[in-house]
């Protein structure tokens, strides 16, 4: 019998090719953590649930930017095989941007998931980061790029950075975000609360989620600081990922992994359902059925065929029945 993946061809968008949790880390020991976290996890649940993005903007020390991006290279060559590594390099506009692709991707790409981008302000800068990787050749030249969004102007211009083809995820930075507001945005939408709440960071989201959306691409929800309360990590993840259409969040911190997972995964009855349905389609060689007197095809198939590989993607106890199409 023919796979679901085989039939159901346009299921398998971007957004359903990255695993939901995106766990950033700069300071060696941390990186060093984070990769043996990800081979532990793995193991435990049987698929790959979270990226681990090693941060040279934020993580570099001032001064120490080549260094640092040494090392970043050596961690990355270093990693299994499997590993899911990428790198968060300096923006476009920063003096250490030209050395850090140099470096990273002349020397990594083959083994990098992808290259996260910060402070993108327009599709010009993806442009110049993608006529920058193709002159380096090789691996470089088709690496995908995460881009994050951290101001008005850039959430402004988002429907265009998502249509460009090397774009894969567009990230909200909420704290830069309310910074390029001078005051106008208070600090309470930093919190874990405050920023579902204020209109002008909403709309941000939103505008992020429905411009990845409309492209094909991968929404990926902004970091939540209170990283010692797991119910307001969770409560923050399940909200971007049931009410603002995101799939995939940060993580700043080991313990915000777990929460992140369990917020977007399925739900046990909603595997069941999907696996029921997609095993008669298979059945019927993927025409219409009926299951619990409603009618199903293509369009349902697809959604149902979603929700088992985002079930994969989190680690989820998947039905027997499904297990089989991901092995």
């Amino acid at each position: 019998m023919r796979h679901p993946r085989e039939v159901l061809l346009d299921a398998q968008a971007a957004a359903g090719t990255l695993p939901v949790c995106d766990h950033y880390s700069g300071v060696e020991l941390r990186m060093r953590k984070s990769l043996q976290l990800q081979a532990e996890l793995t193991r435990e649940l049987g698929a790959c649930v979270f990226d681990v993005t090693l941060d040279c903007e934020d993580g570099a020390p001032v001064g120490a930017e080549a260094q640092h991006a040494a090392l970043v290279v050596q961690l990355a060559l270093a990693a299994d095989a499997q590993t899911r590594v990428a790198v968060r390099i300096h923006p476009v506009d920063h003096p250490s941007f030209a050395d850090d692709l140099r470096v990273i991707a002349g020397q990594a790409a083959h083994r990098l998931t992808h290259l996260m981008i910060p402070k993108v302000e327009t599709v010009a800068d993806v442009q110049q980061v993608d006529q920058a990787l193709r002159s380096l050749g090789g691996a470089a030249a088709q690496l995908p790029i995460h881009v994050l969004l951290e101001s008005a102007r850039a959430v402004h211009y988002a429907f265009d950075i998502a249509a460009h083809p090397r774009v894969q995820s567009i990230s909200f930075g909420l704290m830069d975000f309310i910074s390029s507001h001078n005051g106008a945005i208070g600090d309470e939408a930093m919190g874990s609360s405050g920023q579902f709440s204020h209109p002008l960071v909403v709309r941000a989201k939103l505008e992020i989620a429905a411009a990845c959306h409309a492209h094909g691409k991968v929404p990926s929800h902004c970091v939540v600081t209170e990283f010692s309360d797991a119910a307001a990590m969770q409560a923050a993840a399940e909200r971007a990922a049931g009410e603002y259409g995101y799939t995939r969040m940060w993580s700043i911190h080991p313990n915000q992994i777990r929460p992140i997972l369990a917020a977007f995964a399925p739900k046990a009855a909603q595997l069941q359902t999907a696996t029921e349905i997609l095993s008669a389609a298979q059945a019927a060689d993927w025409a219409p059925i009926s299951h619990q007197g409603q009618l199903h095809d293509r369009a349902s198939y697809r959604y149902y065929w979603q929700l088992l590989e985002r079930g994969h993607r989190t680690g989820a106890q998947l039905p027997q029945a499904a297990k089989v199409w991901f092995e």
